[in-house]
């Protein structure tokens, strides 16, 4: 599982799992997917983990897809596999989000739990103008936390919006100053981590049973539309 895309730190029943492409803005390419798909894997089957902390190194959370390269249906199984598996992963997950967080990793941010973003984050989904389709089962995270309305306009508009706006509209629990992102996240995955594990994982599985009911419709048909514009 050793990836240096990828960076694993486990502590206090907390596993940090670090975005590590700075020089790409942390934009994802297949090694990075399959090296989160193995590290959500790991954190499930060890009981000494309790929760799960997602966050990006240097300038950025996440750029979104790596698009050097047109999108093929590899990048798309494996973003889609990395967000059924955050979303299912029986134990809390915090996203931690500074700098911009675009397209696929702004849908990977709304894939957890609860989000800490730093004040200075900028957010863009850029699907639209670029021809290709939204994944990560946004066409139900996003309606479900910002309502049908906005998300269209986030979608079909992709225009750049702030972290305060973000907390206004349910996309965020918390907006903290930019130096004190990694330390209020922090503080907060280890109070996930005092819970026990049974409750937590009820918690959370309830919430997206009934919150997040169409989550699994919304993968089918986002791969269907993907591969339609594709064709």
């Amino acid at each position: 599982m050793n990836d240096d895309r990828l960076l694993i730190d486990t502590q206090g029943g907390v596993m940090t799992l670090t975005l590590h492409r700075p020089d790409k803005l942390n934009a994802i390419d297949n090694g990075l997917a399959r090296a989160l798909l193995a590290a959500i894997a790991v954190a499930e089957a060890d009981p000494a983990v309790r929760v799960l902390l997602l966050r990006g190194a240097g300038r950025a959370f996440c750029a979104g897809r790596d698009v050097s390269a047109p999108p093929t249906e590899d990048d798309l199984v494996l973003v889609q596999a990395v967000s059924q598996a955050l979303v299912a992963l029986p134990k809390p997950v915090v996203a931690a989000v500074h700098g911009w967080t675009v397209g696929a990793g702004l849908e990977w941010m709304l894939n957890a739990d609860i989000v800490v973003a730093a004040e200075g984050t900028r957010f863009k989904l850029p699907e639209a103008s670029l021809g290709v389709f939204v994944t990560g089962g946004l066409s139900a995270t996003l309606p479900a936390y910002a309502g049908v309305a906005r998300a269209k306009g986030l979608m079909l508009l992709g225009e750049p919006f702030s972290a305060a706006q973000a907390q206004a509209w349910g996309l965020v629990w918390q907006v903290v100053p930019d130096e004190a992102l990694a330390a209020e996240a922090q503080r907060t995955s280890e109070r996930l981590a005092q819970l026990d594990p049974a409750v937590a994982g009820r918690f959370k599985r309830v919430l997206n049973q009934i919150g997040l009911a169409s989550f699994g419709q919304a993968i089918e048909a986002e791969n269907a539309a993907q591969r339609a514009l594709q064709g």
